[in-house]
């Protein structure tokens, strides 16, 4: 099964580019790297997803790996707002019932304190 590995948390000052990365060393050729952010109590907000290369989209760009073993996530000038959690997921291109595998990152801005998530 295909695993992804992110960072517990990053923090960063607003105004900079937040770099993401996810490790998925076993993922397959039909899986996509899908991101997530979460807010606290609110649901997982769809952010980019891509195969290979580099996606860009208004909120965020996605760089993966040429092996595809790696991905980073690039958010351009954080602010305040963008504090939440991160997730990096790997989906087939045909989602199927056996769900995902996923990991977390928490971003905060430098000086925040930013609750322990398990």
């Amino acid at each position: 099964d295909a695993k992804t590995t992110q960072p517990n948390s990053m923090d960063c000052a607003e105004g900079e580019n937040v770099n993401l990365p996810c490790n998925h060393s076993t993922i397959r050729g039909d899986e996509y790297i899908h991101w997530y952010q979460q807010n606290h109590n609110q649901s997982p907000q769809y952010v980019i997803h891509g195969l290979r290369g580099t996606v860009n989209s208004s909120m965020a760009s996605l760089t993966i790996a040429s092996d595809r073993k790696s991905s980073t996530l690039v958010l351009p000038q954080v602010t305040l707002r963008d504090t939440a959690v991160y997730y990096c997921i790997l989906r087939e291109a045909h989602w199927d019932r056996r769900g995902c595998t996923c990991a977390v990152s928490l971003v905060g801005r430098r000086g925040d304190t930013v609750g322990e998530q398990s």
